[in-house]
């Protein structure tokens, strides 16, 4: 098909671009170039800018290709799809890639004020006010407008996206991809200490529901993964986040206890057997023969491949999948009337909970987190400790104390 009728010399387009090599459907009106384009929510056409009076040729014909879905080279979501075929990106932990694959989403989906993403725009043309303009609206949110979505504010996503911008450019550099790392200097958001752990009240509420809906046949209405309560029960009783749990396995029951292998720089420890320990343990374990049996599933010969959580299936279940099933079952829980919507808790707060209900001193709460600081004790620990009120001293005492008393005999000479 021919490109159809040629433009007019247009006197008001900026000199220093080459009216007759402009690509198709990009037109220049109002100090701005536009490409007219369907309106999302039906109807009449609608123009959206793709650039200003500065922009170079190159880039027109760059904003014009990533208008019609192509990955734009140079871009931010050019640089993003690179870094997911490297090396460096391949060596990550998969919880790790997760990670990054969700916070690229949210960069590159980043709507700006004319409509266009995040993602389109060039690397090259990224600045540290842009970066840091992108971190304090997903942290602080905004309101719908006529173009742009409405945003909750999380500061954590803002961190989560920057952290990942940060490597993402220093990748760049690296291969040459980019000049600088505009996501350098950058200020992160402030984020609210909020553990939330769950009072002890709400812990038993939530575990007895676990308990009553994981005895609901699979897929009933209103049933939960039966693994629940046994997840909570390790959780809380071992200190463990949801990933240690799914990295237990049989090589992990010990005869002193549970073996707890620890992230995060955290050393490991044995949490010695209690009756919900030993519950929670053989549960998971006949559990876990019934489905492979169930889908004649082979049973590892090592007992550290026998990883103690299964899925329905037999197979052996991921972080994600243990994710994903807390928060349907919390908010089950609280449609349900067990807990109210302020008394929420994650499954992390249950090592938190753990840890704040370990009897002894800080020291001992400590050694059972496996913390190699106490700054991170401290962190976790949420006991109010009972400590003596001031009294003041007796006349006794204090007659004692400001005695004075010749410790250097004089001399008999």
């Amino acid at each position: 098909m021919g490109r159809g009728r040629k433009r007019k010399f247009n006197p008001d387009i900026p000199r220093h671009i080459d009216q007759d090599a402009l690509p198709k459907g990009v037109y220049w009106a109002d100090g701005r170039w536009y490409i007219i384009e369907p309106h999302p929510e039906g109807g009449p056409t609608r123009k959206r800018t793709i650039a200003y009076a500065d922009a170079r040729l190159s880039d027109l014909h760059a904003a014009r290709e990533a208008s019609r879905g192509a990955g734009l080279v140079g871009s931010l979501q050019y640089l993003a799809n690179a870094f997911k075929l490297s090396t460096e990106y391949r060596d990550l932990s998969r919880s790790t890639r997760d990670d990054y694959d969700r916070h690229a989403e949210v960069a590159c989906g980043y709507v700006l004020k004319d409509g266009s993403l995040f993602g389109s725009l060039l690397v090259d043309r990224l600045s540290v006010p842009l970066v840091q303009r992108l971190v304090e609206a997903l942290a602080k949110g905004r309101e719908a407008s006529a173009v742009q979505p409405a945003l909750l504010a999380r500061p954590s996503t803002a961190n989560h996206t920057l952290r990942y911008l940060h490597r993402l450019f220093a990748w760049g550099i690296r291969i040459g991809h980019c000049k600088t790392n505009p996501a350098s200097g950058v200020r992160g958001a402030k984020e609210r200490a909020d553990a939330k752990m769950p009072d002890p009240q709400s812990f038993m509420a939530v575990l007895e529901f676990a308990k009553s809906r994981a005895a609901l046949p699979l897929h009933a209405k209103g049933s939960v993964p039966p693994y629940m309560p046994a997840v909570m029960v390790l959780a809380y009783n071992a200190r463990l986040r949801g990933v240690e749990v799914t990295d237990l396995t049989d090589a992990d029951a010990l005869q002193q206890g549970v073996r707890c292998t620890r992230r995060k720089g955290s050393r490991d420890n044995i949490t010695a057997w209690n009756d919900d320990l030993r519950w929670a343990w053989i549960w998971l374990r006949d559990y876990r023969a019934q489905r492979i049996q169930a889908h004649k599933r082979p049973v590892p010969l090592r007992p550290e491949q026998r990883g103690l959580l299964v899925t329905q299936t037999g197979t052996r279940l991921a972080r994600s999948t243990l994710k994903t099933a807390w928060q349907r079952f919390i908010t089950a829980a609280i449609e349900a009337g067990a807990i109210a919507e302020e008394s929420r808790f994650t499954l992390h707060g249950l090592k938190h909970r753990g840890i704040t209900d370990t009897r002894g001193t800080r020291a001992h709460k400590q050694d059972a987190a496996g913390h190699v600081t106490s700054q991170m004790t401290h962190r976790y620990d949420h006991e109010l400790q009972v400590i003596a009120p001031p009294a003041l001293p007796t006349d006794d005492a204090l007659a004692g104390t400001l005695a004075f008393v010749d410790l250097v005999k004089p001399s008999d000479t």
